[in-house]
């Protein structure tokens, strides 16, 4: 009996992707810890239950569901920044489809990226970037996530553990409740908050990107360290799904581990950029033309001079 548990949790583990059957060797040569291999890498190899196809296709309707709920930015100037900045961050990625990013205005600090490519920016995770390099760093975690198919294969992961949910797979359906985000979302949860060891690698991954993409990737540190500052001094600044990522003084010694061993030094780095500063300054004035707008909660009344009561 002891053995054929055994056999069970190997499986298991093999099924779950976990490495931890894997001679140390072979684990040192993950290609995942490579920059030099990205684009030729695949790194959103495990269990899933979803073709390419589908995914894409889900994630476009779970992408239409965020747009009919949540306010988009449709200034143009800001709007076309953040999905060039997506784009170029892709082009330097092992994301093996089309990329749309979209910016949300929110104040809240987060940023999610949906199964198939879509990817949202609330405009307060781009208030707090000090640089462009620091938002970057944030994009590129997300786009790890797409990158690693982490939605689909979290959703698959849970189809496998709740017995009770298999005739879902084969019925095209999935897992998962809808919850209400900082902007008025409902999505299924499943697609959107990864376990931990999914986080640590879109750490890893999104670092690489960043790097690859030519931004400093000491960036990546800096903005989560301030983040949980934010954190600390306001709580609820940012996101419930951006602060059950990993614990930030793990994923901070983490980050500086992968910085000196896995990227090379370059002479130099993209720290920001005068588009940059002046997408904020475009968000500030439209923030500022909103508060100074009349509240629209009922009619707008004049006083007649022309006519008096008694």
């Amino acid at each position: 009996m002891k053995r054929t548990d055994s056999i069970l949790r190997a499986a298991l583990a093999i099924a779950l992707g976990t490495g931890a059957l894997l001679p140390l060797d072979a684990q040192s040569k993950d290609p995942k810890k490579d920059p030099d291999q990205i684009g030729n890498r695949d790194v959103g190899k495990g269990v899933n239950f979803y073709s390419l196809e589908k995914e894409m296709a889900l994630g476009k309707q779970l992408a239409q569901e965020v747009e009919r709920e949540a306010k988009l930015v449709d200034d143009p100037i800001p709007a076309e920044f953040i999905n060039r900045l997506a784009q170029n961050l892709a082009r330097n990625s092992d994301i093996k489809v089309p990329v749309t990013a979209k910016m949300i205005d929110s104040d809240q600090v987060n940023a999610f990226a949906l199964p198939g490519g879509f990817l949202f920016v609330n405009t307060g995770l781009v208030m707090k970037a000090e640089t462009e390099a620091e938002l970057a760093g944030a994009i590129a975690h997300e786009i790890a996530h797409i990158a690693a198919r982490h939605g689909t294969r979290q959703a698959s992961r849970g189809q496998i553990v709740d017995i009770a949910s298999l005739p879902l797979i084969f019925l095209g359906g999935w897992p998962g409740f809808a919850v209400r985000q900082g902007a008025g979302l409902a999505l299924p949860l499943t697609f959107l908050k990864f376990s931990r060891g999914f986080e640590q690698e879109a750490d890893l991954l999104g670092l690489q990107y960043l790097y690859k993409a030519g931004y400093d990737p000491t960036a990546f540190i800096d903005f989560f360290e301030r983040i949980e500052a934010l954190e600390k001094k306001k709580p609820g600044t940012a996101s419930e799904l951006f602060r059950s990522h990993p614990k930030t003084a793990t994923r901070i010694q983490y980050a500086q581990t992968n910085v000196q061993e896995l990227l090379q030094q370059q002479p130099q780095y993209v720290v920001t950029t005068s588009e940059f500063i002046e997408v904020k300054r475009q968000l500030e004035r439209n923030m500022g033309r909103r508060k100074a707008a009349p509240s629209n909660t009922g009619p707008t009344l004049r006083r007649s001079t022309s006519l008096s009561y008694s």
